[in-house]
């Protein structure tokens, strides 16, 4: 019988061990039944056994999350399985990479805000940050859960607090999903929160809550309903639009065309959840269909392979998929 050869890997001390091993050692058990290595562990020593494949992906799974800890990260199972996902990827044969290898790797494509250190957990997310990072304007397409949103935010939210730019502004559409919600009593902030909630809880997650309401007060930040953009030029700014599906074509058109001097854009959307009315063009639509082309405009399409929440919500996304491909073949 072949005797498996073993990868040690021997850290400084224990300060981040028992957060990367997990509770009972789970994500240890989460990468071992996931990659077919498997782990021992002798105080600051960790020993990899397993196949030729098996051991280098596991190396490569624990030290981009050593190294995330160090940073000053913290992990959760979403973040292992996030980590297994691009190893995955990484290891899979070099025609399928449209990108320096390199590039993906989480060392060379982490954003970096006040209170967390992100890494992609997809291919498609590490192709979004990189273009984040890199481009002018950029789509991010797809179903909830994806990560359009948060990255997005978490893009922003680095900019600034690095100088890049003087300001981010988020915008929504106000549009209904579905539901008639009625009269809403208050001033103007309290009457679109309910539409713009998901965007002030990614920024406190990246900043805290405090701090996202103290640049709210002083301008560092901007929330606001798609209409409150009309006539305006935005410089200086990253600009991100969510549920960009619910805007019409002249919607869409008009806030693209806000783009100012230093300025960076991001459009997040799915074109398979519009909730505008009957007949109602989807801008979103519509503008992935003018702007193909165009330079230093990205688009980035997500798929269910791409959800990073549950993962029934990825099973419940193909699930539409496959029911909408029958119902369209029909």
């Amino acid at each position: 019988m072949t005797k498996l050869k073993t990868i040690i890997l021997e850290f400084e001390d224990n300060e981040y061990l028992p957060e990367l091993y997990g509770e009972h050692n789970c994500h240890l058990a989460r990468i071992e039944q996931k990659t077919g290595a498997s782990f021992t562990v002798k105080g600051n020593i960790l020993a990899i056994e397993g196949s030729k494949s098996a051991r280098e992906t596991a190396r490569q799974i624990i030290a981009g999350l050593h190294e995330d800890l160090e940073l000053g990260g913290k992990l959760a199972m979403d973040d292992i399985d996030g980590a297994i996902r691009m190893a995955d990827f990484l290891d899979a044969p070099k025609k399928e990479v449209i990108l320096e290898r390199k590039d993906f790797a989480n060392k060379e494509n982490r954003i970096r805000t006040r209170n967390a250190i992100i890494s992609p957990r997809s291919k498609n997310q590490a192709l979004y940050i990189q273009a984040l990072r890199e481009g002018n304007m950029t789509f991010g397409l797809g179903p909830a859960g994806t990560g359009k949103t948060f990255l997005a935010v978490a893009m922003a939210v680095s900019c600034l607090l690095e100088g890049k730019v003087e300001r981010i502004v988020l915008t929504r559409p106000a549009v209904e999903a579905g539901e008639k919600l009625g009269f809403l009593p208050g001033d103007m902030r309290e009457k679109v929160d309910p539409y713009l909630r998901p965007l002030y809880d990614a920024l406190g997650q990246m900043i805290s809550m405090e701090q996202t309401e103290k640049r709210l007060e002083n301008g560092d930040i901007e929330v606001a309903p798609l209409a409150f953009m009309r006539g305006r030029t935005l410089s200086n700014a990253f600009v991100i639009l969510d549920e960009a599906q619910n805007t019409s074509p002249m919607q869409m058109k008009m806030f693209l065309t806000r783009f100012g001097e230093n300025c960076r854009m991001v459009v997040c959307g799915d074109p398979s959840q519009v909730d505008l009315p009957n007949g109602t063009p989807s801008g979103l639509y519509h503008a992935m269909k003018v702007l193909k082309g165009i330079d230093d405009i990205s688009f980035i399409q997500f798929n269910a392979d791409d959800v990073v929440r549950h993962p029934l919500v990825g099973d419940i996304v193909r699930a539409y998929d496959l029911a909408e491909a029958r119902q369209g073949k029909k």
